[in-house]
Order: structure tokens, then C-alpha cells, then sequence
């Protein structure tokens, strides 16, 4: 067996600041006299006792301590520290005023820590400014931390190709903590000073200032919960919609580009592979929606541009924010909505889907595959940033996609089995899995929750949020009795 007593210490202090930071709704429910405050601030209790225990019992003695973490650990640490965040986080959801049961708040918290954005909770116009308050920082939380692991911590796991982002390719050592701790302190001043701008301009551009510290700390994490049932069409605003888009695009692009941009390096971020290839997905896939609009004559003049660009980027970058209901706009607008889930943001962003660079490493192995058929003889090396990617990358993103779909059908079949219908099953398994938020058609679709959907279709898309989330094999790999034979 491992030692778990890493392991524990993580989570318990996790735990802990996880309690520290239920105070903070209800401060803010205190002050609009909402009785909720005693609900958070009685789960803040729970969650730092608990944690702090797990602290005190693990913190001394051999092998306790965080200073080495073997790759195993991390793989353990990884996924458990998720599930017992979004445990925890589920329990203010739980006693509040909006009577959920715990399927749905485990639900709403595996959404808001994985930055899905799905939601089975009607009447957000309505609900207490703590629950609000609370869901936002779950997202954003949940953005910081899946940051640092897909550039801390799983190149360092070969998972998926992200070995392909190793900062040190020199590093083979397993002190996965350490590294991952200096990531995180540059990546976190960056991401609260990021949130704070994108809460500036919303609130200038007409938000109330609490509407726009929401949208803000959603909007970085592409997490995509409002505060509104409509969410971004609930402001009716033109100029709104494009300055959320814009931070949407920024949201789905690698941060540790934009330190390197701050630093006098903006080169950087421009001749990045999968950046380009990211803002080409949007203008392409732009341009054909808008074309299709004005065509079919559905939606005119600049409202096409602009339906158009904000359906692809919101779901392509996984905000999963809606301005309209784009299920409505007919097959066309819907294959290419669901293809935008697939796809995903770049990697080093809280976006998720299967990811441009993967895309880019199979557009690169295809392009190689058809050079060599017309020259049987030429010798042709599929290339990343202008280097040649290695052996180990090709492979590792080639059996990700194939794993990719085989979990997206077996999701899909499995909803299917439970009642669902074709598109709400196939949509639902998408939006989970890639974790965007809204789904296709009228039962879970952009101007409906997930509320109505049976209990176990829940616990199945909280599943497939966590392996969409965690890169896969982060999950599956505990499933094999060889890991657990160390």
C-alpha cells in the first residue's frame, strides 16, 4: 500500500481553507439578513475541523510532510482532493433555503469545482446572494487549481500528451509538491489580478458591482455560472456580450503565455502553436455560423456576428455562458456547437474538451501520414513550436482521443439506458464530460437546468465531470488492482 498520510495532509488542509472560505458568503448573507449564514457558517465548521484534524494526525513522522510526493501519490492526491472538496462544498447547498436534496448539490458542486457550469438550480434571480457568492467562488477555485495541475503536475503524469508542457524536461525526479508550489504563487498572483480586471470592466460596462465580481471570477475560470436564469441575455446589452466574449477568448488561452507576455516576452503567446490554431477555430467556425445565419435568414446583420461568435467561444472555451438559445438554430448550428464542446480550449487554461494542442499534434500526424503517401521515400517529423514531437507524446495523445470517444459513447448509452432521450443523452454526455455547462435541446439545453433530470443521470454526469476534468486516466487508473499492487 501507499502512504497515505501525504495524501491526507493535503486534502486536510484543502478541507481547511476550503471552510475558511465558506465565511465569506455568509459574511454576505449575514449583511442581507438571509438566515443562511448560520448554514455556512456551521459547514465552515465542519470542513476546518475535519481538515484540521486530517492536518494534525499527518503532518509529523516518517513520511508525513509534503516535501516528496511519488508519481503514484499524485495520482491518488489528484482525484481524491476533487472528491472531497466537491463533498464538502455540496453541504452548505444541502441546508440552505432552496432545498436540495444531496444528489443535486453534490451535482451543483461537482459542476462549480470541475468549472462545468451545469446547474439544477431554478430561480437564480431569486436565490439568497450567499448560494450566488458561493457557486461563483467554487468556479473560481476550481479554475486556479485545475491550472496548476495541467501545468504542475500531470506533464510530470505523462497523462493525455502534457508531457509535452514539461517546464524542466531534465526534471525526472518525483518531488511533485515542490514544483508545483512555485508554479502555483506566480500563476495565482496572475489569476487574481486577471479577475480583478475582467471585474472592473464588467462592472463599467454596466453590471452592478456584485453581477460583476460573479461574472468575473466565472468568466477567468470559464466556469460559466450566473446570477441570472437567462445568464449573459438576462443584460440585454450589446456591448456587454462582446466584452464578455472577449474575456472569454483571453479565459481559454495558457496563462503562464500571459506572464511571459507581462515580462517583456508577448512573442510568446503570438507564435504558440495551439494559440493560433485556437483564435483560427473561432474566426473559421465564426464566419461559417454567421454565413449559415444570413443565409437561412434566422438571425440578421450584426447579431448574426455576434450570436454567431459568442455560441462558438463559449462553447469551445467551456464558459458555457448563454445569450441566446442556440439548440434552437437548427442541425447545422447544433453539430457545430457539440463539435466546439469536443474540442475544447488550450491546455494551461481552466478550459477542457479534448484540447487544441491535442488537436494540433493529430492535425501534424495526419499531415505527415499524407506527405508520405506522396513520397513513399521523404522523411517527415510531425512538429510542435517548430519541434519534433516525440514518440511518447504522439502515442499518448492518440489512445486520449480514442479514450476520449469510448467514454463520451459509453456516457451517452448509459443516459440513454436510463430514459433520456437521443439528443439530451448525447449533449448531456458531451457538455459533462468536455465540462462546458449547457447541453442541446429543451429539456437541458441553454434556457433549461439539469433539474429535471433523474437522480442517477445526475451521479453519472458528476462522474463524467470528474474524468473529463482530471484528463481521464488521472480517474481510471485507480480503477486497475496493478496501481494498487504499487
Amino acid at each position: 500500500m501507499y502512504d497515505l498520510r501525504p495524501i491526507l495532509l493535503v486534502n486536510g488542509v484543502l478541507l481547511a481553507a476550503l471552510g475558511v472560505a465558506m465565511l465569506v458568503p455568509a459574511l454576505v448573507d449575514a449583511f442581507a439578513g438571509n438566515s443562511d449564514w448560520q448554514v455556512f457558517l456551521t459547514a465552515a465548521g465542519v470542513s476546518v475541523f475535519i481538515g484540521g484534524g486530517l492536518v494534525i494526525m499527518n503532518r509529523s513522522g516518517p513520511g508525513g510532510g509534503m516535501t516528496h510526493l511519488s508519481v503514484p501519490q499524485a495520482f491518488l492526491l489528484t482525484t481524491s482532493v476533487w472528491v472531497s472538496l466537491t463533498a464538502f462544498s455540496a453541504l452548505p447547498l444541502v441546508f440552505t433555503n432552496l432545498g436540495l436534496s444531496y444528489t443535486d448539490a453534490f451535482f451543483e458542486a461537482m459542476s462549480g469545482i470541475t468549472t462545468t457550469g451545469a446547474t439544477v438550480i431554478v430561480g437564480l434571480d431569486d436565490a439568497p446572494p450567499g448560494i450566488l457568492l458561493w457557486r461563483s467562488i467554487l468556479q473560481w477555485l476550481g479554475g486556479i487549481g485545475i491550472i496548476v495541475m495541467a501545468i504542475a503536475v500531470l506533464p510530470m503524469l505523462q497523462i493525455g500528451g502534457m508531457q509535452l508542457f514539461r517546464l524542466e524536461s531534465s526534471d525526472t525526479s518525483e518531488k511533485i509538491l515542490p514544483r508545483a508550489a512555485q508554479i502555483a504563487s506566480g500563476l495565482t498572483y496572475f489569476y487574481i489580478g486577471f479577475t480583478l480586471l475582467v471585474f472592473v470592466s464588467y462592472w463599467i460596462a454596466g453590471m452592478t458591482s456584485f453581477d460583476a465580481l460573479n461574472h468575473a471570477m466565472t468568466t477567468v475560470a470559464t466556469g460559466g455560472f450566473s446570477t441570472h436564469d437567462a445568464s449573459i441575455g438576462h443584460f440585454d446589452a450589446t456591448h456587454i456580450e462582446w466584452v464578455v466574449i472577449f474575456y472569454m477568448i483571453l479565459g481559454g488561452m495558457p496563462f503562464l503565455l500571459f506572464i511571459a507576455a507581462l515580462r517583456g516576452k508577448a512573442g510568446m503567446l503570438f507564435r504558440d502553436d495551439q494559440v493560433r490554431l485556437f483564435l483560427v477555430i473561432i474566426i473559421l467556425t465564426t464566419a461559417a455560423m454567421t454565413i449559415w445565419h444570413l443565409h437561412g435568414k434566422t438571425v440578421p446583420g450584426e447579431h448574426a456576428v455576434r450570436a454567431s461568435v459568442f455560441a462558438v467561444v463559449t462553447n469551445l472555451t467551456g464558459t458555457g455562458y448563454g445569450a441566446e438559445d442556440y439548440s434552437a438554430w437548427g442541425p447545422f448550428g447544433s453539430a457545430l456547437v457539440l463539435l466546439m464542446m469536443f474540442i475544447g480550449g488550450c491546455a494551461g487554461s481552466a478550459a477542457c474538451g479534448i484540447k487544441i494542442f491535442r488537436v494540433k499534434v493529430l492535425l501534424e500526424l495526419i499531415k505527415v501520414e499524407i506527405r508520405k503517401v506522396l513520397h513513399p521515400h521523404g522523411v517527415f517529423v510531425p512538429r510542435y513550436n517548430k519541434r519534433p514531437i516525440s514518440e511518447d507524446v504522439l502515442s499518448s495523445v492518440g489512445s486520449f482521443i480514442f479514450l476520449y470517444i469510448a467514454i463520451f459513447v459509453g456516457i451517452a448509452l448509459a443516459l440513454a439506458a436510463i430514459g433520456l432521450d437521443f439528443e439530451t443523452a448525447l449533449s448531456g454526455a458531451a457538455t459533462s464530460l468536455s465540462n462546458v455547462g449547457p447541453g442541446l435541446g429543451p429539456v437541458i439545453g441553454p434556457s433549461s437546468t439539469f433539474a429535471s433530470l433523474p437522480d442517477a443521470a445526475k451521479w453519472i454526469l458528476s462522474g463524467a465531470m470528474l474524468l473529463g476534468r482530471l484528463e481521464l486516466v488521472t480517474v481510471l487508473v485507480l480503477f486497475s488492482r496493478r496501481f494498487w499492487r504499487n
